[in-house]
């Protein structure tokens, strides 16, 4: 999917929703668990509730990973079942050179068909560099995180000062462009993420934290929205795990509509 296609579904959709597929087969209602493939009956109930509500999915690759193969073919049926019609990230944090980094390359955007795949910057420019050049595919490297010991390395300051964090960021930009190259950037470091945006004025951020990890969504909004909107917020457990009954979509959607109500907003300002 290009940028063009990005923007153009969050200004039709009024969202730049992102739901978090972390699905855990501890805690799929028990009506599914009989069914062939629970994951992916899960899967497919979420995604028929919110399909209308937000513009991306993002399975994230551990919880399909730890059940073996069948992890895989359940993946592998979500992302064919989503489909072209949202932006279809793998969180997989991948990152290494050459080869390796080329094969995951091709596992995530070519057998997988994703739009995306969050990758770890920590070995430098060539661990990254074998992701890009795809088509209409995105790198989205892991800038600024939320959880509690991205405070062990990133938010550390370097010799004159800036955090590392800055130091990846302003080197990445030297690497790609604004139409291959997103930053995740957590909902927990509002002033850090306005900071990053003056930085970075016309890069996508994929923001995580709102939700169950206390992100705020007008603080990230305020911070970190550009003229074609720029963000995409995702929220995982919040929505998926909003119910634990037969009724887990209903509540699933609910919890999917209030965000998007709230974005509409916003999207309609970045916009005018």
């Amino acid at each position: 999917m290009t940028r063009r296609q990005l923007v153009q579904l969050i200004r039709e959709r009024q969202s730049f929703l992102c739901v978090g597929l972390d699905t855990d087969p501890d805690r799929i209602p028990p009506h599914l668990q009989q069914e062939e493939d629970p994951v992916f009956a899960f899967n497919k109930a979420i995604i028929d509730a919110t399909r209308d509500l937000c513009v991306a999915y993002k399975p994230n690759l551990a919880f399909y990973e730890a059940l073996g193969a069948q992890g895989w073919r359940s993946l592998a049926r979500t992302v064919e079942y989503i489909g072209d019609t949202h932006f279809v990230i793998a969180d997989a944090k991948r990152g290494d050179i050459g080869n390796t980094s080329r094969r995951y390359a091709a596992a995530f955007f070519e057998q997988l068909a994703c739009d995306a795949v969050t990758v770890a910057p920590y070995m430098g420019r060539d661990s990254v560099s074998p992701f890009l050049g795809f088509e209409g595919k995105w790198v989205i490297l892991l800038g600024l995180t939320s959880n509690p010991g991205s405070a062990d390395f990133q938010l550390q300051p370097l010799a004159g000062g800036r955090p590392l964090y800055e130091h990846v960021i302003r080197t990445a930009m030297r690497w790609a462009g604004p139409d291959e190259l997103m930053f995740v950037l957590g909902a927990t470091h509002p002033d850090e993420l306005a900071a990053i945006r003056a930085l970075a004025p016309d890069y996508f951020f994929l923001v995580p934290g709102v939700g169950a990890q206390g992100g705020s969504l007008e603080a990230v909004a305020r911070a970190g929205m550009n003229d074609q909107c720029g963000l995409l917020v995702n929220s995982s457990r919040g929505i998926i795990h909003a119910g634990s009954g037969a009724d887990f979509a209903e509540k699933a959607r609910s919890a999917a509509a209030a965000l998007q109500q709230q974005m509409a907003a916003w999207v309609q300002r970045a916009f005018r």
